[in-house]
């Protein structure tokens, strides 16, 4: 069995794909199982064992150059290599026009199949056209899960059932038996994932000082990172206002998934860092402000606590309190 998954971003999505692969090798363990992601996340699929190749898709950076000879060549390779081989099943769980080429490019066996989705979900950018590359297209409810969403269009394509909790593979990139980063604190640590893209989903900044207090009662410091010149800011400005809390130097992607499998708490928007602490079952409180919780809740371990919904943000009270539990449940075991 060969199979080919297709979701190219972003980082949440690609990270709420995973469970994908735990699924198909339950089902079919001799299965080789590659997939076509944006050049930004390969690092973080091939974090996933299960997955044997993965084809580096560069849409946004070709775009720029696109008839440049270089790029062509790039765009030409990509193509070869993603042809190279047959494929049982080809899955497209994320429903763009580019994803439906893709998988329209790619081939499949005599009796392989084309499997994607037959609509998007609420929020989504679902693009219908996507469909006129399937051989089969699944319909899921418009308030699906991101996680649930892509599982159930592989269990169609393989003919089982969705039937336990997401596994999400993901390979250990620190253990306490190595040496630490430069940037890691020699004690347990909380991180505060406070920076996301859109400013309606930011937690204030009153709240993240409130919440130090108790984790500075825990005697956990509190490091703070940043993806760009705003966040860093936003990051000092905090600082600035909470003692032993550290504003980190900007990190590589490796270095910010050791970030999140690494604390001893995480607590953060709704943003792919966050949802990464999740992945690894850290202890990990996400924070919903505007933003549907049902989309993308951290639901397969009881060390995720999901708070506030799409124009309800959590309290700093809510937030300690689960602190408090989250700390006690991780002392107690």
């Amino acid at each position: 069995m060969k199979i080919l998954l297709i979701r190219v971003s972003s980082l949440g999505d690609v990270l709420h794909n995973m469970p994908i692969v735990n699924d198909l090798l339950r089902h079919f363990p001799d299965a080789q199982i590659d997939w076509v992601v944006e050049e930004a996340y390969v690092h973080l699929v091939r974090l996933n064992l299960g997955v044997q190749q993965v084809f580096p898709f560069a849409l946004r950076r070709w775009r720029k150059t696109l008839m440049s000879k270089p790029t062509r060549q790039e765009i030409r390779d990509f193509i070869h290599q993603l042809r190279a081989q047959e494929y049982d099943l080809v899955l497209d769980t994320q429903g763009l026009l580019k994803t439906g080429i893709i998988m329209g490019m790619a081939k499949i066996a005599p009796t392989g199949k084309k499997v994607g989705l037959a609509n998007g979900t609420e929020g989504s950018g679902y693009e219908g056209i996507s469909r006129i590359f399937h051989t089969a297209s699944v319909a899921v409810d418009p308030r699906t899960h991101a996680v649930l969403r892509g599982r159930l269009v592989a269990a169609h394509a393989g003919d089982y059932t969705v039937n336990t909790p997401a596994s999400f593979g993901l390979r250990q990139l620190y253990s306490p038996s190595q040496t630490r980063p430069a940037w890691m604190p020699d004690q347990p640590y909380a991180v505060f994932f406070h920076g996301t893209a859109g400013a309606s989903k930011k937690w204030a900044r009153e709240n993240w000082i409130h919440l130090a207090k108790t984790l500075q009662a825990a005697n956990l410091p509190i490091l703070l990172p940043w993806g760009n010149a705003t966040e860093k800011a936003e990051a000092e400005q905090m600082a600035a206002q909470i003692p032993d809390a550290t504003v980190l130097p900007q990190l590589s992607m490796q270095d910010a998934i050791i970030l999140a499998q690494a604390a001893r708490i995480a607590i953060g928007v709704d943003t792919g860092l966050t949802h990464i602490a999740a992945a690894y079952e850290t202890s990990t409180i996400e924070i919903y402000c505007d933003s549907p919780r049902w989309k993308t809740e951290g639901n397969w371990s009881d060390q995720i606590v999901n708070l506030g919904d799409k124009g309800q943000p959590a309290s700093a009270a809510e937030v300690e309190l689960a602190v408090q539990a989250l700390l006690s449940k991780t002392v107690s075991t």
